[in-house]
């Protein structure tokens, strides 16, 4: 279960990073938000993790995308 979550935090970094050039609620942000989805599912799925840890996942991944989202920010902040 730790690894599934380690690979959702890990995908949606460079997801979040790419999220901060789109504006908020375009396509292009939707897609950046929901792109991990199918990956973690599946993860999910073959490696016969109930349903019980989907709340996990999902805060892994949104850790990851806010984390992404902050790289960006700062590195737009540097001169």
């Amino acid at each position: 279960m730790a690894l599934i979550g380690s690979a959702a935090l890990a995908v949606n970094i460079p997801l979040g990073y790419a999220r901060e050039g789109f504006r908020k609620y375009s396509l292009g942000w939707f897609v950046c938000v929901h792109l991990s989805v199918p990956l973690i599912a599946w993860l999910r799925i073959v490696n016969h993790v109930s349903v019980w840890g989907i709340p996990a996942f999902v805060v892994c991944a949104v850790l990851g995308q806010i984390a992404g989202g902050k790289i960006r920010r700062i590195g737009r902040e540097l001169p």
